[in-house]
């Protein structure tokens, strides 16, 4: 598993998995805090689509291939949907500025690393350009 950390025994999962997690753990009570007329649209869809990127991801970690690169390309478009509800649910005064301006951090901070496990995958550099291969000491 190229993406996943080995501690001691045990495979560590990418560190994408632990920020979804964290950041369902911290948005669920938000989302439960909606005027209920949006929790029950707004919300769920926002909860949701946020389970279904957790979901991509661990799919992903567990995956290799075509089906790695797929995972990862619909946990990313579902996590862009989560961001323009996550935004809607501002606009709409479902969740205080400063709880969306930090879930809106989290959000950014989850799709930068799933940009980088997508260009990581694809031989990317970090920066869009193509990765130079590296010469073995035998070059």
């Amino acid at each position: 598993m190229a993406n996943a950390r080995r501690t001691g025994k045990a495979i560590e999962p990418p560190q994408a998995i632990h920020d979804c997690h964290a950041l369902l753990l911290w948005i669920i009570p938000q989302l439960d805090k909606f005027p209920r007329l949006r929790r029950y649209t707004l919300g769920e869809r926002i909860e949701t689509l946020l389970l279904q990127v957790l979901e991509r991801l661990l799919e992903a970690a567990y995956s290799s291939g075509r089906d790695k690169t797929r995972a990862l390309q619909r946990a990313s478009q579902h996590l862009n949907v989560v961001r323009h509800l996550w935004r809607l649910s501002h606009e709409l005064k479902a969740v205080p500025p400063r709880a969306h301006a930090h879930g809106a951090e989290r959000l950014v901070q989850l799709g930068r690393q799933l940009g980088g496990w997508q260009r990581h995958l694809s031989g990317e550099s970090p920066l869009g350009t193509q990765a130079v291969p590296r010469r073995s000491a035998g070059d």
